[in-house]
């Protein structure tokens, strides 16, 4: 399994001033909290940070906090990112416990499309409707993602949410708060609404090309 590190520094002043000085300086303002323990403010290099956040990985480990000669148990909970430019604005990190439960998202993996022989032969298109799935499990459980085989699957078929094997230790959120079972996390589309479903997507791609990009929001 990979391991991940985040080096910090304690940040003593803060407000929106202290943050975009620190932004100038190359640091992204974050904060700690969790575990029963008071939040602590913390910097931490962005190009670092940036690196790591290419990995996909990254977003579902546990990660190891280095403050000094402190570490601890984190987990990468929230981050701000500039609405326009490849600037992160802010992280939270979530202090974990081995005997407490996190609710954290997880990306989804579909493996052997390759081998699907409704698409590969039947002209059937594979459609995702789920790329990411919250779940809770003790730390030590946390998956980095889950896999969802759709090599059976035929044209018209779907797997739904609650037809997903997971791990042991960990369930699904949306479940353990009475969500519906049924709700598709890939489907194949028979080839006449594949087609259908392209053209359409054409289209509004056509439509969305004259929009207005966004305006520069970022958090001070």
């Amino acid at each position: 399994m990979q391991k991940f590190e985040i080096i910090a520094d304690q940040r003593v002043d803060q407000g929106k001033g202290a943050s975009r000085r620190l932004r100038r300086a190359g640091l992204v303002p974050g904060i700690l909290y969790g575990a029963g323990k008071e939040p602590v403010a913390v910097q931490v290099p962005h190009k670092d940070l940036a690196r790591q956040l290419e990995n996909e990985a990254f977003y579902s480990h546990i990660l190891e906090l280095r403050i000094g000669a402190d570490v601890e148990k984190v987990v990468l909970k929230d981050l701000q990112r500039h609405p326009v430019k490849p600037l992160v604005m802010h992280v939270d990190l979530l202090r974990v416990a081995a005997d407490q439960v996190i609710t954290m998202r997880v990306p989804v993996h579909f493996v052997n499309e390759d081998q699907c022989a409704a698409v590969k032969t039947g002209g059937g298109l594979m459609q995702h409707q789920m790329n990411e799935i919250e779940v809770v499990c003790l730390p030590g459980n946390l998956p980095e993602f889950i896999a969802v085989d759709v090599s059976a699957l035929g044209i018209g078929d779907s797997l739904h949410i609650g037809d997903l094997v997971m791990p042991a230790g960990v369930q699904i959120a949306a479940l353990l708060h009475g969500g519906d079972p049924n709700q598709p996390v890939v489907s194949v589309l028979a080839p006449q609404v594949a087609s259908e479903t392209a053209e359409g997507e054409g289209e509004g791609e056509g439509a969305e090309g004259g929009g207005v990009a966004p305006a520069d929001t970022a958090a001070p």
